[in-house]
């Protein structure tokens, strides 16, 4: 799930990219050495790395800090979605009458063999090898037997089906919201503030969505902006941009491939709430 905390830490990464599009180790894109992070600054290390610019070791300080302002703006499905795609790295071949266990072993993994209409599971286990899994199945199956990964049934046997499914991830959303969130840069001069403002609040506007770390999408749309010259005799000059941003609360589960479907089926008189005879399969 994803809350405030993972906005700010988006909206970090996206300035830094920005500032520092070739990386830390390379000069920025206004030449100027920049702090990012999320919070409010320590004034004693703001007052100290303001006052270094004198001697050459100065550096711009932009923070990103969550305003109390915010309102719920849910209006969507909370119906469950997929995130990511159950993982199948084993493999069950059927030819004839035998069934070889392939590919590589990982977990979470579960494998199904249908014959004769009924199902034979078995659920990988980390320290198992191609020749566990086989042996775990065979020794479920009336007559079959394996040699290594390849399990052989009896003449007799009708193989249904070779199935093996992973585990995936579902999401949904649960609740959605909007705060304004306000970005500053503290800076020794108006020139440093306006070059390092001017450079992150162009490519905020040109950006409509930020990935947080639940791989759903913040957007951001400015608000407004706001310059403070009141503490230059201090060598102190700011300016916060406000933006907007919505952003969902998720809640995610993990959701396994059904590899065996079983059915009942129960019959009776009609009108009458008593059952004559009842049946399972499984496909």
């Amino acid at each position: 799930m994803a809350d405030v905390v993972d906005v700010m830490s988006a909206l970090v990464a996206a300035m830094a990219q920005v500032i520092y599009p070739n990386g830390t180790a390379q000069p920025s894109v206004t030449g100027l050495a920049t702090v990012i992070y999320a919070g409010w600054p320590q004034s004693s290390q703001l007052d100290k790395d303001l006052a270094a610019f004198n001697t050459g070791g100065g550096r711009v300080h932009v923070t990103v800090y969550a305003t109390g302002t915010e309102k719920n703006t849910t209006r969507y499905s909370t119906d469950w979605l997929q995130l990511t795609q159950p993982a199948q790295t084993v493999t069950l071949v059927v030819a004839g009458q035998t069934i070889t266990v392939g590919g590589t072993v990982s977990v979470p993994q579960n494998t199904a063999i249908l014959v004769n209409g009924l199902p034979y599971t078995y659920a990988v286990q980390a320290n198992d090898t191609l020749t566990t899994i086989a042996t775990a199945l065979a020794v479920q199956i009336p007559g079959a037997s394996n040699t290594g990964p390849v399990i052989t049934l009896p003449a007799t046997a009708r193989i249904q089906a070779g199935r093996v499914g992973g585990a995936g991830t579902m999401f949904r959303e649960v609740r959605r919201q909007q705060r304004a969130v306000q970005l500053t840069i503290w800076a020794d001069t108006p020139a440093h503030r306006e070059a390092t403002a001017q450079a992150i609040d162009v490519a905020l506007a040109a950006t409509e969505f930020v990935t947080l770390s639940d791989q759903t999408a913040a957007r951001i749309i400015y608000q407004s902006s706001r310059l403070d010259d009141g503490t230059q005799k201090a060598n102190l000059y700011r300016r916060d941009l406000i933006y907007s941003v919505e952003y969902a609360t998720t809640q995610t589960s993990a959701a396994t491939t059904v590899t065996v479907a079983q059915e009942n089926l129960h019959t009776g008189v009609s009108g009458s709430s008593a059952t004559t005879s009842s049946q399972t399969t499984y496909q």
